[in-house]
């Protein structure tokens, strides 16, 4: 797996990284794959996850994490926000198709984040036949019901442990329709550890889909959503109309083998492309 190392300082409470190539906080913060973050000005945004509520900003190719100790990004956001894949390399690989190499041009600011494992399932669960901003409604009422409240305002996002114990009733008050059921039978299972997280984690792409999918709901775009972004398994492609499409169009129906070992990644790229160039 390539990878780089930034050069890391901490001064007046906050943490700059700096000499982090194919950085880009909007394109990264904003494209479908995290739905606790938000705009704060022009520079920054704010959201919670990992249990805490983060100001990030970036200006002349310097991240800023306020309010932050080294510690604390070693241990939570250096590998929330990848920081030291080496994307340049990636986007080299995959540049071998034209389409590819338009696509990664034009988002190579996008990073994958490493989400927490259970945010990252109850969230896609969530996303089923959903749009945006009703997912994002609908985990804020979720935190604000079963989370616990932060002292600089906020939820954290709900343990598993929690929604475990519920029932549907329980979960109307966030509207989240067919999808509560879900939710519990997803919350129970990886308590429970009737799914294995290692397994998830370590095994071939097919073998740990198949452990996702356990879960009453779960089909293979929620599974390989949650590998992706929970899991920050980058050999896992979700499929939505869009990308489904664009593999029919550009590719004949076959992705790109150049792109295989990191076709997440690659499919973000083309997500964002070819929304911004269907007509």
């Amino acid at each position: 797996m390539p990878v780089h190392s930034p050069f890391v300082t901490q001064k007046d409470g906050n943490v700059y990284i700096s000499g982090v190539p194919h950085f880009g906080l909007e394109e990264t913060l904003d494209c479908g794959q995290a739905f606790r973050w938000q705009p704060f000005d022009e520079e920054s945004w704010i959201g919670i996850a990992l249990g805490r509520k983060l100001r990030v900003g970036h200006k002349n190719d310097i991240i800023t994490l306020y309010d932050c100790s080294l510690k604390e990004y070693e241990e939570k956001w250096r590998s929330y926000f990848d920081i030291d894949r080496d994307y340049g390399s990636i986007i080299e690989i995959i540049s071998t198709d034209e389409t590819l190499k338009k696509a990664a041009e034009e988002n190579s600011g996008i990073r994958i984040l490493k989400q927490n494992t259970w945010e990252a399932l109850c969230s896609f669960i969530i996303s089923q036949n959903n749009n945006i901003p009703r997912i994002k409604g609908i985990i804020e009422r979720l935190c604000e019901s079963f989370g616990y409240p932060l002292s600089d305002g906020g939820y954290t996002f709900p343990e598993a442990e929690i929604i475990a114990k519920l029932t549907p009733e329980d979960l109307a008050p966030i509207r989240s329709g067919f999808r509560a059921r879900y939710i519990i039978d997803g919350a129970k299972k990886y308590v429970s550890k009737e799914i294995d997280l290692n397994l998830i984690a370590t095994a071939d792409i097919e073998t740990a889909r198949a452990e996702l999918m356990k879960i009453t709901g779960v089909g293979v775009k929620v599974a390989d959503c949650t590998l992706l972004f929970g899991f920050q398994r980058i050999d896992a492609l979700p499929r939505d109309v869009w990308i489904k499409r664009a593999i029919e169009e550009y590719f004949k129906g076959t992705f790109p083998e150049c792109a295989s070992r990191y076709a997440g990644i690659a499919q973000q790229y083309l997500f964002n492309y070819i929304r911004k160039h269907s007509s």
